[in-house]
C-alpha cells in the first residue's frame, strides 16, 4: 500500500498520534513522524504569526466544581444553600476562600477570582463546548464540539514551539473532555501524557518517562535526516512555484519532527524525577501533585500551552467534580480531594512566581460550571446538581492584576450581581495574553468563515 494512502487510512481509522509516536520511526510503512504532522496539518493555514513568548497553564475541574465548596461560599444563607463547609480569610483582606484551601489562601495576592461568570448550558457536553469555544452548543449530547477550543486553536495558530517540544500538551487526558478540534482537524490535537498505565509521574520506583521521543536505532535516524535532506533538494521547486505558503508549513513540521527525536530537550522537559525532592515535596507525592509539577516544566521548557485533567483523588469514592447528591456526600468527597487540589495548586503558583515566569505564564484553574446553590439530599447523601449561571474562575500570573475578586453573585448565588461575564469574555482575557486575535477568522469544512470568538472582550479589571 502507498505510504500516504496507508497514512490516511490509519488515521481515519482514529490511530492516535500517541500510537504512531511511541513507534518513533514506522520503519515497517516508511513513514517518519513528520509525515504523521503534515498529513494532520492538511487544513492548516498557509502562513503563520510568529510564536508569542507566552504560555498557559490550564488545570481543567473537569465535571463542574462546586463554587460553595471553593471560591464563593454564602456563609450568611440559609443551611440548605451555605453547606458544611466554612470560609477563612485569605493574606489580600476581603477574600475569604474555602477552609480546606490554606495553603492557597496565603498565596491569594497572587492570584485573582472571577465569581460572576455565567452561561446557559448545563450539561456537560454543551456547557464545556460553552465555555471553552464561546459559543452555545448547536446539539446537546454531542460529545465534541462542532467549534474548536481554545487548546486546538492555540495549536492551529502556533503549531511548532521556540523551542524543540510539543507546543500543546494535554496531561492526564487526551484534550478537554467533550471539547475538540471541531473543523480545525486532527493536526489540532494535543500531545497527550499521563492517560495511560505506565505514565504516571509519582511513580515512587521507576524514572518517569515519555518514550514517544526516540527513534528505532541510528540507522532509522539516518534515514529520517536524509529523508529531510532529499525532501528539501526535491522541494525547491514545488516552493518557488508554491503561492499559497502551503510548502513552508510542511517544512514546519519536518523541522518540528526532526527537532524532537534528533535533541534531548522534549525528553528533558517530561523528566519529573529531575527535581529536587524538596520541590516534589511541596506539589504533594500524589499524581495530580505530580503532574501540575510537571505542567510547570513544560512551560518553562517552551511549550505553549498545557492542560492538566484534575478530577480524582486516590482514596476518595468521586472520580470528577461532579458532585450530585446520587453519587456520593460532597461535603466527605471535598474535604479528601480539596487537600490534594489545595497542595498542588498553591505549589504551583508559588513556583511560577519564585521562578519568574508569572509574567510569561497565565494559570487559569476552572470547569465547564457551577453547582446549583440549593443542596439536594437523596437517600440521606448531600450534593449540588449542574448550574451553569454562576460559576468561579481562578486565574493567577500572566502579567494580570491579581489580588482582587472580579464581579459577585446573589446573597445564595443565585444569579450573577455584579460585573455578569460571559465564557466569551474569560476567552478573550486568555486569548490576548497568548497574543491571538479573537477576531481572526478560520473557514469551516464549508469554507464558511468563523471568528475565535463570536464576542466579547478583555475582562478590563484584569488586563488594566
Amino acid at each position: 500500500m502507498h505510504k500516504r494512502k496507508f497514512l490516511s487510512t490509519a488515521v481515519g481509522a482514529g490511530i492516535e498520534r500517541r500510537d504512531f509516536l511511541r513507534a518513533g520511526f514506522l520503519g515497517l510503512t516508511g513513514l517518519s513522524l513528520g509525515d504523521l504532522l503534515r498529513s494532520r496539518a492538511q487544513a492548516a493555514d498557509a502562513t503563520r504569526a510568529p510564536v508569542p513568548d507566552t504560555a498557559c497553564i490550564f488545570i481543567w475541574l473537569g465535571g463542574g466544581p462546586s463554587q460553595f465548596e471553593t471560591y464563593d461560599m454564602k456563609p450568611d444563607a440559609p443551611a440548605e444553600y451555605r453547606g458544611e463547609l466554612h470560609p477563612i480569610h485569605t493574606n489580600v483582606p476581603g477574600i475569604d476562600i474555602c477552609e480546606h484551601l490554606p495553603m492557597q489562601a496565603r498565596v491569594a495576592d497572587k492570584f485573582s477570582l472571577i465569581r460572576s461568570c455565567s452561561h446557559v448550558s448545563a450539561g456537560h457536553e454543551n456547557g464545556t463546548q460553552h465555555f471553552l469555544t464561546g459559543r452555545k452548543a448547536n446539539r446537546d449530547g454531542d460529545k465534541t464540539s462542532e467549534h474548536p477550543d481554545i487548546g486546538a486553536v492555540f495549536k492551529r495558530l502556533f503549531p511548532v514551539a521556540r523551542q524543540p517540544v510539543p507546543n500543546y500538551v494535554s496531561v492526564h487526558c487526551s484534550g478537554f473532555e467533550y471539547g475538540g478540534t471541531g473543523y480545525l482537524g486532527q493536526a489540532c490535537k494535543p500531545f497527550a501524557v499521563c492517560n495511560n498505565k505506565g505514565e504516571n509521574p509519582n511513580d515512587q520506583w521507576t524514572n518517569f518517562r515519555v518514550n514517544s521521543f526516540s527513534v528505532g536505532n541510528d540507522k532509522d535516524l539516518a534515514l529520517l535526516r536524509e529523508r529531510s535532506r532529499l525532501r528539501g533538494s526535491f522541494d525547491g521547486l514545488r516552493r518557488e512555484l508554491d503561492t499559497t505558503g502551503l510548502m513552508a508549513t510542511m517544512d514546519a513540521y519536518d523541522r518540528e519532527a526532526l527537532r524532537m527525536l534528533t535533541g534531548d530537550q522534549a525528553q528533558r522537559a517530561f523528566e519529573v524525577w529531575r527535581e529536587p525532592d524538596r520541590v516534589r515535596e511541596r506539589y504533594g507525592r500524589t499524581r495530580a501533585g505530580q503532574e501540575f509539577l510537571l505542567a510547570r516544566r513544560l512551560v518553562e521548557h517552551g511549550v505553549g500551552f498545557v492542560t492538566v485533567d484534575f478530577r480524582n483523588v486516590e482514596g476518595a469514592l468521586a472520580h470528577t467534580w461532579d458532585d450530585h447528591a446520587t453519587g456520593w456526600n460532597i461535603f466527605e468527597q471535598m474535604r479528601l480531594r480539596l487537600p490534594v487540589y489545595d497542595q498542588a495548586l498553591s505549589a504551583l503558583i508559588e513556583d511560577l512566581y519564585a521562578r519568574g515566569l508569572d509574567k510569561r505564564v497565565l494559570l487559569v484553574a476552572c470547569g465547564e460550571f457551577g453547582r446549583t446553590p440549593r443542596i439536594a439530599i437523596s437517600d440521606g447523601r448531600p450534593g449540588r446538581d449542574h448550574y451553569s449561571r454562576t460559576m468561579s474562575i481562578l486565574v493567577s500570573g500572566g502579567g494580570l492584576r491579581m489580588g482582587q475578586v472580579v464581579g459577585s453573585t446573589s446573597s445564595k448565588g443565585e444569579e450573577p450581581k455584579d460585573r455578569p461575564l460571559t465564557p466569551a469574555d474569560f476567552l478573550a482575557t486568555v486569548y490576548q495574553h497568548l497574543g491571538i486575535n479573537p477576531r481572526h477568522e478560520f473557514l469551516d469544512l464549508s469554507g464558511r468563515p468563523h471568528p475565535i470568538l463570536p464576542g466579547g472582550e478583555p475582562i478590563r479589571e484584569l488586563v488594566g
